[in-house]
Formats: structure tokens, sequence, C-alpha cells
């Protein structure tokens, strides 16, 4: 990770990579934020699965877990996913798999969430990494 201060600018995202080095439970937690239907939906599906996924954006084909593509495509889309009342890691944690995980700043995040940049930024670009949400590898700061 880069030692340069992240700002405003600095994009970010869930680093996938983290939860699975850093939370054993990373699978049951993202089960968690599944809607009822993909709940049951995937109630038998094995850990790890993986299926393509195409960036809307780049049309570029990743690998993805298939319960990160439900989230991705479906469940965080729903209305009830996030709202005014979602504290801010979380809310930052959901935006991100509402947007296929796009790397996005504390500025732009601060216009989707409503919150203060400086205070998305505090949060996020701490010592303590919360649900993985990192700096973009290899992205300048400034």
């Amino acid at each position: 990770m880069s030692l340069l201060k992240p700002t405003t600018k600095t994009p970010f995202h869930i680093d996938f990579d983290w939860w699975k080095q850093n939370e054993r439970d990373w699978h049951v937690f993202l089960r968690s934020l599944l809607c009822p239907e993909h709940q049951e939906a995937f109630a038998n599906f094995e850990e790890g699965g993986m299926i393509d996924w195409i960036d809307p954006e780049t049309a570029e084909v990743k690998p993805v877990d298939g319960i990160q593509h439900a989230l991705m495509s479906h469940c965080a889309l729903l209305p009830e996913f996030l709202n005014e009342r979602t504290a801010v890691v979380e809310a930052i944690f959901r935006t991100f798999l509402a947007n296929g995980n796009i790397p996005m700043s504390a500025d732009e995040l601060s216009q989707r969430l409503g919150k203060s940049a400086a205070t998305i930024l505090k949060t996020i670009a701490g010592p303590r990494v919360y649900r993985g949400l990192r700096p973009l590898q290899d992205q300048p700061t400034d």
C-alpha cells in the first residue's frame, strides 16, 4: 500500500482479498446481506463458487463470487438495502456493493450518501481497515 496519505480524491474500493485474509466468516457476512429471495437461492450454494461478471462500464469480464454477484446485481439495488439510518461504514460498504465495487473517492461517496467527504475520508483512510474498504492500489493520492 502507498505511504502517501489518501485525500478526498483518492479512489477506494472493497478489497475482497483483504476480506479473505482477515475475516474467516466473510461469506457468512455477505450471505447476511442477501435479499430473502437470494438467501433461499444460495442456501445450498458452495462457498467460493465463481461466475463471470461483465463490468457495465468497461465490458471487462471478471470472475466474481456468486454471492457477490447476486449482491451487486440485485440485492444492493433494492430500496431497503441502504437508507439514511445506515451507519457510515456500512453505508459506504453497501454503496460499493451497489455500484459493482467500482472505485470511488470520498468526494464521490459524499455526493451519493449526503455525508461530509472529510468524515468519510477520516473513517476509511485511518490505520484500521473497516469492511475491507481500502485505497485502490497503485493510484496517485493527490
